[in-house]
């Protein structure tokens, strides 16, 4: 993903620029814990009273419509849908052994947030910061030591439907993967201080409050983080480029990458590349840069196996779970998840996670001998 410098088509300064506007924190809803009741149901305060004298199932149904976006700002903190959800869990864990002591005089968003990020911090200070081949350092861990940055599931974002299309944007653009992994190059409190600030929309002092630190701290931790993500952003973010692109452009272009790998076809492959285009596969530690280079990969890649490809969701960019034919099991096997950048119709970057769980991502463990991909299918997902 190609490193810009203009600041203001960023995502980080768009982010800069809502702020400015006054928005309320992206996903705040009416009575907030998810959005407005539907006649009948019991309120937030019914609830939280029935919680306090030991009702799990009241206390499940107060914070479960806040558990989707909770997942969605760990994964950011954290770049793991795992340690994303270790996070949550034990914050709701914590929540619930601790509300005598929430203060229902305010929303209770804010104080899972509280409790959340400050579960994210802690793990931060435990595991090792994730990676993607291409933003190894050469001083960077042994293999062996790597943790790798992982994919989102586009199915996991459907809570962002009930907020209004500007905070839908952001919070969508905010996992993408090139976003996700400049987050990483931030130290732990500066991640907070941005997320909650420009992604969330929480005050200066708000998030001084949810941090535990002064308005003092926060803002100088965000002036820190915005300058370093301003360094590291591509110009645009995928959801832009696909907006500006179309649906048809955008199918088309999913077609035709699609059947070149089916047919082997590596020449084609590489036309649709950017000049400078990266080519990376975590867990594998090697990567590959410019056309020559990827194309030395591809030959050998494209050309000594049978491929299948269907459309997939992550991280709200172009996708494929990638299937190799294995002759042991005759039929095709994952893989690799593979997400795309796109630099306008041309890709910029591929980043093939071997490891991804398919099933997570709505794909099939498995595809046999017959089963051909209906190009159909790329009319069929979300967002193409």
């Amino acid at each position: 993903m190609r490193r810009g410098q203009r600041a203001d088509s960023t995502l980080a300064g768009r982010l800069l620029a809502r702020r400015r506007r006054t928005l309320a924190p992206v996903g705040r809803g009416r009575d907030g814990a998810g959005g407005p009741r539907r006649a009948g149901e019991p309120g937030t305060a019914e609830l939280l009273t029935a919680a306090r004298t030991g009702d799990g199932e009241a206390f499940g149904r107060l914070v479960g419509p806040l558990r989707d976006e909770l997942r969605a700002h760990c994964y950011r903190m954290l770049g793991s849908v795992h340690d994303a959800e270790d996070a949550v869990q034990e914050a709701l864990d914590r929540a619930w052994r601790s509300l005598a002591r929430f203060d229902d005089g305010g929303s209770i968003r804010p104080w899972l947030y509280r409790i959340a990020t400050n579960r994210a911090l802690t793990l931060i200070e435990r595991r090792r910061r994730r990676e993607l081949p291409t933003d190894l350092s050469p001083a960077a861990a042994p293999l062996a030591e790597t943790a790798w940055l992982e994919p989102y599931p586009d199915q996991l974002m459907g809570w962002t439907a009930r907020l209004d299309p500007e905070a839908r944007l952001v919070a969508r653009e905010s996992v993408e993967l090139a976003f996700v992994a400049a987050l990483q190059h931030l130290s732990a409190r500066q991640r907070a201080a941005l997320l909650l600030r420009d992604v969330l929309g929480y005050s200066s002092r708000e998030t001084a409050d949810l941090l535990d630190t002064t308005v003092a701290a926060v803002n100088s931790a965000l002036q820190r983080a915005r300058a370093v993500l301003a360094a590291l952003l591509p110009e645009h973010t995928q959801k832009r480029t696909l907006h500006t692109l179309g649906d048809s452009a955008q199918r088309q272009l999913a077609r035709r990458y699609a059947a070149a790998w089916e047919v082997g076809d590596v020449e084609a492959i590489v036309a649709m590349l950017t000049d400078d285009a990266r080519y990376s596969m975590p867990p594998l530690r090697i990567w590959y840069e410019g056309q020559q280079a990827i194309r030395g990969f591809l030959v050998e890649a494209v050309r000594s196996n049978r491929w299948r490809f269907l459309p997939a969701g992550a991280n709200g960019q172009l996708a494929f779970g990638t299937y190799r034919w294995d002759d042991a099991h005759e039929a095709y096997l994952p893989a690799g998840l593979d997400l795309l950048a796109l630099r306008g119709p041309r890709v910029a970057e591929v980043v093939s996670f071997l490891d991804a769980p398919f099933p997570r991502f709505g794909l099939p463990a498995r595809l046999g001998r017959d089963d051909l991909p209906a190009r159909d299918e790329f009319a069929a997902r979300p967002g193409l």
